[in-house]
């Protein structure tokens, strides 16, 4: 087995002649690679666990007992790379290093200007020059150099997008960032770019690139996390602190037991998490970085895909035996596992350029402590030790797969560097580092499983629809049998009743001939006596035509008669008439008053020019008492009117009827009702507008102020006026401007008055009809208000009006919690003990609308859990109140529950109360056809409805 992988002696997993996939006991498939997954050509039993071409293990120490590398390793630097094809599959699997320059700050210009350049780009030749000083400077050649100017999207795709490729197709990958504190490292890794989306980091365009190359029935989650003063901190739940490493003693994998894994479904997502995680990153303010970050942090990103193609490639006969032995659709399924991982490393600094004291100093120590082992680490594995210290530091234990070792990585790195002079010893340092890291060569693994959790849950789920098949087909083999049985008896009983029926008609028809011959005898008899009648029959016909001239001269008398008849009838039609144009001219007496009420305006509005203070208040109220006045006896002349012509048309009908004129009673009928209809719309109308017309040259602030009148029935007359108003829409928000909503609560909770209770609820209720008014009521109270009133009034009129405004409540979803917790649902249904159908009918349209809303928010997935009605009782108030006489009751309560039973929450309740039962006669019996189709979808979409259904119904 190849380089990084335990001795075959010790190891559970089986190697091929070739080298080049291992299949573990536990149903593991591993393809282990150089670069793009071809295998040493050698297979010598001496090399099954170390590569033969100079690859160093990360993660394998130097342990008594376990086979040593051999000392032929050799480690591969850009400048002893050949053409030969051995040299470039290595080359494929070598750490692929780059360097990138940041530009010049401010603060470089300035305190830089007297020195010359330390740093010399050669991006063409992939080479980088450091001059120490002007005679004297050394080159290193990288495998990409990126200058100042170089774009993000380039680093991305140089860098990482190799490695995010390797990664989507099943090998893991890692890249990482070393350099000085300052030189740009979490913003060519974590930018965001939120601004300007060519500033994005690799993190942002990696996580881009594999949610676009993933399909549905694909898995990626992430992890995130920082290692803080050698503690492991979840950024993404920053009260997990101190997580810690495991290590797995078979597959040698690392993981993090308790670290948050987030799955993630689109780049909103992502982008969220990575703002989350940056915001619990620890960072401080140094003299090197205004932002220095003080731990390393590490994004993990698993990539869980299905393999749909034959894998064929350095599988043996032997290896594909567990899977082509299951035939069909149950063939094992295959899956790839890979990991990328992103490391944003903390910036190594100096103490006396840092200027840390304090705190910074301890977390730069630890900071430069993990750093240093890892450089010990890179050094092992550039030098092919046989022992690498990965112990010494958590980093390196984290990171172990990314240079090598049980389930190595391919792995890039960027060196970030400064331009400063200054800081000449740092960016040595730095690409040394990189020089060395160039030299490691990763053992790239491809991680295939068989999916054995997959076909167990298919097996499973075809052996319950099997299972639930032959349940039904053995139920309608019982079924059928029964019937068969049934019908069975049934012939044979039919057949003994044929039977007996068979010998009782024959008994009866031998008594039947016999009475039959008596008969004819008797008949015989009887034709005699006919002939005798025949014979008086005669006689009667004479008399009978003497009797039709009788009738002829009766006709004539009832032609006379229909003529008087016509005209009394002609009479009554010119009464009628009269009423008309009395009722007209009514009108005209009613237009003329209001002429004279507007003149008496016109005083008031000269009187308010000199008058002021009590006396302007006291003149307003006699003009609204007049008003009203007014308005009272233009009903009363309406109402005896409608009397009036009431027993007139009663008359007319008597008459008809007499004549058998029903139809012509009808149409004079309908043209007095439409007549009389209209008439009442117009006054009504005519009322309205005077009232609004007297609100506009009044003032609706003056007729707010007689609402705190110490005089009752001025208040009264007061909350009438802003009760009508409030019933149009485009007087509402002028009233609530004005304080009217303030004045009518204020009402509600100091008056004692039925009337003026009654009145003010209908007002509120009217303002209810708003959404932004209902907000206000509710922050005001009103709801408390309201229920107190409904507790304590037994005034029917008045609790129609509270359970009005409760019910338009009711219909915002977003005040349903407060509502509740106002007692506004306890009083709502506490008012169903009036047993008014008025009262009941707002009462259900209120719990229609309140479980309407419910089952809205559940469709769009905002809302869950039991319906906020049940702990009140409201399903059994519905149940009890379904069968109510009123038809606009019983239509908002076959609503209601079919709303709630969109709930799945809910059908407990349903149950246990008798809600099922409702719901099938609902389906059945409803008066209308779009509430029993509602019933019917709800019965037809939960199972448990479905069962219950089909066993008791």
């Amino acid at each position: 087995m190849a380089s990084g992988l335990r001795s075959s002696s010790s190891s559970s997993s089986f190697t091929t002649a070739a080298g080049g996939g291992a299949l573990s006991s536990s149903g593991r498939f591993e393809r282990q690679l150089h670069g793009n997954g071809s295998s040493s050509s050698s297979s010598s039993s001496s090399s099954s666990a170390v590569s033969t071409q100079g690859g160093v293990s990360f993660g394998q120490t130097h342990l008594p007992g376990r086979s040593k590398a051999p000392s032929s390793r050799r480690s591969v630097t850009p400048n002893s790379r050949t053409n030969s094809g051995s040299d470039y599959e290595e080359d494929r699997g070598r750490v692929r290093v780059a360097v990138r320059l940041r530009p010049k700050n401010a603060e470089d210009i300035i305190l830089d200007s007297d020195f010359a350049d330390c740093v010399e780009l050669q991006p063409e030749l992939k080479r980088l020059k450091l001059r120490k000083n002007n005679w004297t400077s050394e080159s290193y050649r990288f495998d990409e150099v990126f200058t100042e100017t170089a774009s993000q999207k380039r680093v991305y795709e140089v860098v990482a997008k190799p490695v995010v490729e390797s990664v989507l197709n099943g090998y893991s990958g890692t890249v990482m960032a070393y350099g000085q504190t300052g030189t740009g490292k979490t913003y060519t890794l974590g930018k965001l770019g939120k601004d300007d989306a060519s500033e994005r980091g690799i993190m942002a365009r990696a996580l881009e690139d594999i949610l676009a190359s993933v399909s549905a029935s694909d898995c990626v989650e992430v992890s995130y996390f920082q290692l803080y003063m050698e503690c492991i901190q979840d950024l993404l739940a920053p009260e997990k602190i101190n997580i810690p490493i495991n290590e797995d003693p078979k597959t040698g994998e690392i993981s993090l037991p308790g670290a948050s894994v987030v799955k993630v479904q689109n780049l909103d997502q992502f982008s969220q998490l990575l703002q989350i995680g940056e915001a619990n990153r620890h960072a401080a303010n140094t003299k090197l970085n205004t932002e220095s970050s003080r731990s390393h942090a590490i994004l993990m990103v698993y990539i869980r895909r299905s393999v749909h193609e034959k894998v064929e490639d350095g599988i043996t006969s032997w290896e594909k035996v567990p899977r082509t032995t299951l035939s069909g659709s149950n063939a094992i399924p295959l899956i790839r596992k890979s990991k990328l991982l992103i490391v944003d490393l903390a910036g190594s600094e100096r103490i006396d350029k840092s200027g840390s004291e304090g705190h910074l100093l301890e977390e730069a120590k630890f900071i430069n402590l993990s750093l240093t082992s890892l450089g010990k680490c890179i050094n092992a594995l550039a030098e092919n030790s046989p022992h690498i210290p990965l112990r010494d530091s958590k980093l390196t234990r984290l990171l172990r797969d990314s240079f090598g070792g049980h389930c190595s990585a391919r792995t890039s790195l960027i060196i970030t560097i400064g331009p400063s002079a200054r800081h000449y010893a740092e960016t040595t340092s730095s690409v040394m580092f990189g020089q060395r890291a160039i030299k490691i060569v990763n053992m790239v693994k491809l991680k295939e499983e068989f999916d054995y959790e997959g076909l167990c849950r298919k097996l499973e789920h075809q052996v319950d629809h099997l299972t639930a098949e032959v349940e039904r087909k053995q139920k309608l083999r019982e079924d059928d049998k029964y019937k068969l049985e049934k019908e069975l008896k049934e012939c044979q009983d039919s057949f003994a009743e044929a039977k007996r029926n068979l010998i009782t008609r024959s008994e009866f028809l031998e008594k039947e001939n016999t009475r039959l011959e008596v008969e004819m005898k008797d008949l015989l008899n009887e034709l005699k006596c006919q002939k005798d009648h025949n014979d008086l029959m005669s006689e009667k016909a004479a008399r009978l035509e003497v009797n039709i001239k009788c009738s002829k001269q009766h006709q004539l008398e009832s032609s006379t008669y229909q003529k008087v008849l016509a005209d009394t009838t002609q009479m009554y039609e010119k009464k009628i008439a009269e009423l008309i144009k009395q009722l007209k001219d009514e009108h005209a007496h009613a237009k003329s008053v209001e002429e004279q009420l507007n003149a008496m305006k016109k005083l008031l509005n000269d009187s308010q020019k000199t008058i002021q203070g009590q006396k302007e208040v006291d003149e307003l109220t006699v003009k609204l008492q007049e008003m009203y006045q007014l308005h009272g006896q233009t009903l009363s002349e309406l109402q005896s009117l409608k009397s009036e012509q009431e027993g007139l048309l009663g008359e007319k009908d008597k008459i008809l009827y007499m004549n058998g004129n029903t139809k012509a009673s009808s149409t004079f009928g309908t043209r007095i009702g439409s007549q009389k209809t209209n008439s009442l719309r117009e006054t009504l109308s005519g009322q309205r507008a005077t009232i609004a017309k007297i609100c506009e040259e009044v003032g609706l602030q003056k007729i707010l102020q007689l609402l705190t009148s110490e005089d009752s029935d001025v208040q009264i007359h007061a909350v009438k006026v802003v009760a009508n108003l409030a019933a149009e829409d485009f007087n509402q928000e002028k009233i609530v401007e004005e304080g009217g909503l303030d004045a009518l609560l204020m009402l509600l909770r100091s008056s004692q008055n039925t009337t003026i209770l009654r009145v003010t609820s209908g007002a509120i209720a009217n303002l209810a009809m708003n959404e932004l008014n209902q907000g206000l009521i509710m922050s005001k109270g009103g709801a408390q208000l309201l229920a107190k009133i409904a507790s304590k009034t037994t005034d029917l009129q008045t609790l129609r009006m509270v359970a009005g405004a409760l019910a338009n409540l009711c219909g915002n979803e977003k005040l349903h919690i407060m509502l509740k917790e106002d007692g506004g649902i306890k009083a709502l249904l506490e008012m169903g003990r009036s047993g008014s159908n008025d009262v009941t009918a707002q009462i259900a349209r209120g719990i229609a609308n309140f479980a309407k809303c419910e089952s809205r928010g559940i469709n769009l997935g905002q809302r869950k859990g039991r319906s906020l009605l049940m702990d009140d009782g409201a399903l059994g108030w519905l149940i009890a109140n379904s069968n109510n006489s009123s038809t606009s009751a019983q239509r908002h309560v076959e609503l209601a529950l079919c709303h709630l039973a969109q709930n799945e929450d809910n059908v407990e309740d349903f149950i246990s109360s008798g809600g099922v039962k409702e719901l099938v006669r609902i389906s059945v019996e409803s008066s209308r056809e779009d509430i029993r189709n509602l019933a019917k979808k709800m019965l037809r979409s939960s199972p448990t409805f479905r069962t219950i259904k089909a066993e008791k119904y």
